[in-house]
């Protein structure tokens, strides 16, 4: 790996950030096997993988300073969406103020399906703000409104093999982490192309929750079942994990937002921009288990 300090700033044209996450990761190791330099935007420069023709570069989204320093001389940038925290937007305003005074190009942002100022999924307004952010500073963008994580799906099943919630019968068109890291590297490989575009990245089809859980049952071969709750149920349920208000809002949310139509919509962009057709659940749950 290159040496965090010797190159931190070196101007390498396309940055990277969230590479030691499950997303930041899987595209950061494309863009290597694409033979593009890169710099990794890290937190913990020990976490970051090692990959060939990839600098190192230690900042967290609010450290202005180490941020500019980082971003000065980048044209494109991938922004992969800071972890769910109560000041995740001060985060987001803090990493784009420092492109806009890194004079960086072309952000790429991972948003979310649906993200609008009256979003049913609370989380999906922060991402409106922060799309809408990104536009009023001036940069290049390109927004990639992910759905659902395909590859997270196993996590939503209780240790009784239930999935709860008050999704009633609505659907989500859930997607494979795969095909949105494939999505974003053509985007960054020729951003210029796709300056101002905003994609919805949705799996083949929608499915509801019942369809989840069978899905779910075949690939693990463990009975898994749909329990509909009502949102006043969903939050008892969830109130016995301490969690703070804002997170019960947002997990409880991304269940309305299902019931209410919102997290269904398929879309031909994953297709369009890799090439290959989007991954059935199946088949992500394969891999998963695998």
């Amino acid at each position: 790996m290159a040496d965090a300090e010797g190159r931190r700033g070196a101007g390498t044209a396309t940055v990277v950030t969230g590479a030691t996450g499950r997303l930041g990761g899987r595209v950061a190791a494309r863009l290597a096997e694409a033979g593009l330099a890169q710099t990794l935007l890290v937190r913990d420069p020990a976490r970051a993988p090692r990959l060939a023709g990839a600098a190192v570069a230690a900042a967290g989204y609010g450290d202005r300073r180490e941020l500019v320093r980082a971003l000065t001389g980048a044209d494109r940038v991938l922004m992969v969406s800071a972890s769910e925290s109560e000041d995740r937007l001060d985060q987001h305003r803090s990493f784009v103020d420092a492109a806009a005074e890194a004079g960086a190009g072309h952000i790429v942002y991972t948003s979310f399906l649906g993200a609008a100022p009256d979003a049913t999924f609370t989380l999906a307004r922060d991402h409106w703000v922060t799309e809408r952010y990104i536009r009023d500073s001036g940069l290049s963008y390109t927004f990639l409104r992910d759905g659902l994580y395909a590859d997270f799906l196993p996590g939503l099943v209780g240790e009784d093999g239930v999935i709860r919630g008050p999704a009633g019968e609505g659907a989500a068109s859930v997607v494979a982490q795969d095909d949105i890291a494939d999505a974003a590297v053509a985007v960054l490989l020729d951003a210029p192309a796709h300056d101002g575009a905003v994609y919805d990245l949705t799996g083949p089809r929608a499915l509801t929750l019942a369809e989840i859980a069978a899905e779910l049952t075949e690939a693990t071969g463990r009975p898994v079942t749909y329990h509909p709750e009502t949102v006043a149920e969903a939050y008892r349920s969830r109130e016995a994990s301490g969690a703070p208000r804002w997170q019960l809002d947002a997990w409880v949310s991304t269940y309305t937002a299902m019931a209410a139509g919102e997290l269904a919509a398929v879309s031909d962009a994953v297709p369009r921009l890799t090439g290959h057709p989007a991954t059935p659940l199946a088949q992500v749950l394969r891999r998963t288990a695998g």
